[in-house]
């Protein structure tokens, strides 16, 4: 009989390998964006974040800087900051930097190493703040630490993650931070807004080939943590936008007709079909208040002055 992380360890396995197959078995081959996020997935979206043509970093710290002041006397005093998706923090520590009396800092990641180093690195420049990090897949319902009756739940979800969502599937999630916020609990969220096609494509391909070995790299998780034998180098990686559905679709093509092993489960690719593994949906002022109505109003806007990007403080509705 194994160890309570053992156990723990083959369930996450289980539950991982039932969610690949099932994805590799639909007519369009998918394989869910969280598993993107292991620890060398997390240090190339670090580097992606560093990119030219990865705007979306350095405009939300852009705007971010510009109207901290204003954001950290939104969001209040006497709070639980839950960072949702926390990767290295970076943002986080301005918000920490401009926040009063936080109660305690949360980071949430599902990448479990990568959390502990970074919540680590955090508490050595700030030891008298309480941060307390959760490993979770935070799409699904997760406990928090508890807190005093006097203590508000603030939840921050920055680097329009919201994106990778399929607008149904966004509308669950948010619904989930809702009740993880609970009532009088609010949400800090950045999105990106819609622009010219060929801005939004470079993003996500950029010349230096960064994203392209972030996207392959969820194979080379398959393959140690699944047995999987995909070759990576009869893959490539592929940035389209889907102007009907406002977003950005990354792929990994086939560039023969194979098959691969997934714990003992054979799966055909034909030359020229891929697997999409992350959509990054592109939002108007409008469409985001639509998706969030039915569990926040929206308290605060705040845009860059090309209005590429979006950064809102909401609020729970009262049921």
């Amino acid at each position: 009989m194994g160890t309570t992380a053992q156990v723990q360890e083959k369930n996450i396995n289980t539950s991982m390998q039932e969610e690949i197959l099932a994805g590799l078995s639909k007519s369009q081959k998918t394989v869910p964006s969280k598993y993107f996020y292991d620890k060398r997935g997390s240090e190339l979206f670090e580097l992606i974040c560093d990119l030219d043509e990865y705007y979306l970093t350095r405009t939300e710290l852009k705007i971010m800087n510009e109207n901290i002041d204003d954001i950290a006397a939104k969001i209040g005093e006497h709070i639980q900051l839950i960072e949702l998706g926390s990767g290295s923090s970076v943002k986080t520590r301005l918000l920490l930097d401009h926040l009063d009396s936080v109660h305690s800092y949360v980071p949430v990641d599902i990448s479990d190493d990568f959390l502990v180093d970074a919540a680590k690195n955090l508490q050595g420049e700030y030891p008298l703040l309480d941060i307390v990090p959760v490993a979770a897949d935070y799409t699904r319902p997760f406990d928090l630490p508890k807190i005093q009756p006097d203590v508000r739940r603030v939840a921050y979800y920055p680097g329009s993650t919201i994106g990778n969502f399929t607008k149904e599937n966004a509308a669950k999630f948010l619904a989930l931070i809702a009740e993880l916020a609970g009532e009088d609990g609010g949400l800090l969220i950045g999105f990106d807004l819609l622009k010219e096609k060929e801005t939004l494509v470079d993003a996500y391909d950029d010349s230096k080939g960064v994203t392209a070995e972030f996207n392959k790299n969820i194979l080379t998780r398959l393959n140690r943590e699944l047995s999987a034998n995909f070759d990576l180098d009869a893959f490539e990686h592929r940035a389209v936008f889907n102007e009907e559905k406002s977003r950005i679709e990354m792929h990994l093509v086939s560039t023969e007709d194979q098959s691969v092993n997934i714990s003992g489960n054979r799966i055909h690719f034909e030359k020229g079909e891929t697997i999409h593994t992350e959509n990054s949906h592109k939002y108007s002022l409008e469409s985001f208040k639509e998706l969030t109505e039915s569990h926040f109003r929206t308290v605060e806007t705040w845009t860059d002055s090309k209005k590429m990007f979006a950064i809102q403080f909401l609020e729970t509705r009262s049921s």
